[in-house]
C-alpha cells in the first residue's frame, strides 16, 4: 500500500516537471516580439519593421508616437503603417524634444514592438564675422523601455534562441530523473 502512494506521488511529480518545459516555452512564443527599429533626424521620428507583411481590410497596421504622459497606444500620435510585404515604416514629423515611446501594432492584432527614443534639440545656426558654422546635436535612439519592464507573459525584452531552451530542458530531465531516484530509494530503505 505504501510502495503504490508512494509511487502515484512520484507520478505525478514527474508528470508535472515534463509540463514545466513546454510550459514555458509556450509562455515565450506569446511574448511580444521586438522587430522595430526607430530612428530620429532632426524633428522627424521613423520606424521601420519587416514583422507586419499581411494587410487586413487594405492595411498593414499602426504605429503609435507616446510622449512621456500618455500610458497606450490609443493616446499616442497614431499613423497607418506603408510599404510592401518587406519593409514597412510610418514615420512623424515636427516631433519636439523628448523622450518619446514607439508601439507598433500589426493589422492582425499582434504588436511588433516597443521602442524608446530620444528627439535631441537642433541648435540654430551661428553666423559668425568669418566664416558661417552650423553646430547640430546628433539624435540618438534607445532601446530600453522607458518605463521599465513592460508587463505580460515573459517580461523581458531578450529573446532566448533555441539552445537556451534545450539546455534548460536537459536541466529540468536532469532534476526529474533524480528526483526520481531519491524518491526510490526512499520508499526501499532496505536498498543501498
Amino acid at each position: 500500500m505504501r510502495i503504490t502512494q508512494m509511487l502515484v506521488r512520484s507520478g505525478l511529480t514527474v508528470a508535472a516537471a515534463a509540463a514545466l518545459p513546454l510550459t514555458l516555452t509556450a509562455g515565450e512564443a506569446a511574448a511580444v516580439n521586438t522587430v522595430i527599429n526607430v530612428t530620429t533626424s532632426g524633428t522627424t521620428v521613423q520606424v521601420t519593421t519587416t514583422d507586419c507583411a499581411t494587410r487586413a481590410n487594405g492595411s498593414m497596421g499602426n504605429a503609435s508616437l507616446l510622449s512621456s504622459g500618455q500610458a497606450n497606444f490609443a493616446q499616442g500620435r497614431q499613423v497607418t503603417l506603408s510599404g510592401t510585404s518587406g519593409s514597412q515604416s510610418a514615420a512623424w514629423s515636427s516631433v519636439t524634444t523628448g523622450t518619446y515611446t514607439v508601439i507598433v501594432v500589426c493589422a492582425d492584432g499582434r504588436t511588433a514592438g516597443t521602442q524608446s527614443v530620444t528627439v535631441s534639440p537642433v541648435s540654430s545656426p551661428t553666423i559668425s564675422a568669418t566664416a558661417t558654422a552650423t553646430r547640430t546635436a546628433t539624435p540618438t535612439a534607445t532601446a530600453s523601455p522607458s518605463r521599465g519592464v513592460m508587463g505580460g507573459i515573459g517580461g523581458a525584452t531578450k529573446d532566448y534562441g533555441a539552445v537556451t531552451y534545450a539546455a534548460g530542458g536537459v536541466l529540468v530531465t536532469v532534476g526529474v530523473g533524480a528526483a526520481v531516484w531519491a524518491l526510490r530509494r526512499r520508499a526501499k530503505p532496505h536498498r543501498l
